[in-house]
């Protein structure tokens, strides 16, 4: 991948690795865009997004979408949102259906922010997603079960058994998206370019890593 061009970086993960704090600091160290479930959630939500709508704003003019854009990314409540999402609750089985037409829009939003500009995606299936795309990099971001456990009960104060059974819930829904509407596994290897397993390493030593990455791919 090169930094000196447009670039996607995509970052998949379990639950209770990381990984999503991962994504986060590397898209502030590369200083670009970080994108993921919550913020595409608002953009759809919030403009009534569909595939059709997202082509007809582009075809428009290159400001119509920038402004949309660039209304929800900017606002501050983004990061609410954000955190709602993130938060797990363990009554829950954290399922909900995804259509045809969801994971579609979400591809064409997806799609079109990358027209713009660098970014950092998690989730949302982006390692297929941009499977073609010319400047691209897939992450796995994974650890062992016992450390996923123990850092869900940490950062939102859950039981080991919810801690647990929230981490299969999500594992399962996840595994099924991805099944579902790209024909492949999220664990299959063969859809990334590097694996980081989280069991002895910070965030930001995961960050470190996936830098020295890209800089030896640069030169």
């Amino acid at each position: 991948m090169k930094k000196s061009e447009k670039f996607v970086i995509t970052i998949n993960r379990e639950l209770g690795s990381g990984g999503r704090t991962v994504g986060r600091k590397l898209a502030e160290r590369l200083g670009v865009s970080f994108y993921d479930k919550a913020v595409l959630g608002v953009m759809k939500d919030r403009y009534n997004l569909s595939a059709e709508k997202i082509e007809r704003l582009k075809g428009t003019g290159h400001g119509k979408w920038i402004d949309v854009k660039h209304t929800v990314t900017g606002d501050k409540g983004i990061e609410i949102v954000t955190e709602r999402y993130y938060k797990v609750d363990p009554g829950s089985e954290q399922a909900h259906e995804t259509t045809e037409e969801m994971f579609r829009t979400e591809t064409e939003i997806l799609t079109a922010l990358a027209e713009e500009e660098s970014c950092v995606v998690a989730g949302r299936s982006s390692f297929y997603v941009f499977r073609d795309h010319p400047n691209h990099l897939n992450i796995l971001i994974q650890a062992s079960l016992p450390h996923r456990i123990a850092r869900l009960m940490r950062k939102q104060n859950l039981t080991e058994e919810q801690a647990r059974r929230a981490i299969d819930a999500v594992d399962r829904m996840r595994e099924n998206y991805v099944s579902a509407f790209t024909g492949t596994s999220r664990y299959d290897a063969r859809n990334y370019h590097l694996l980081i397993s989280m069991d002895d390493l910070s965030e930001d030593d995961a960050v470190n890593i996936i830098m020295d990455y890209i800089d030896c791919s640069n030169k």
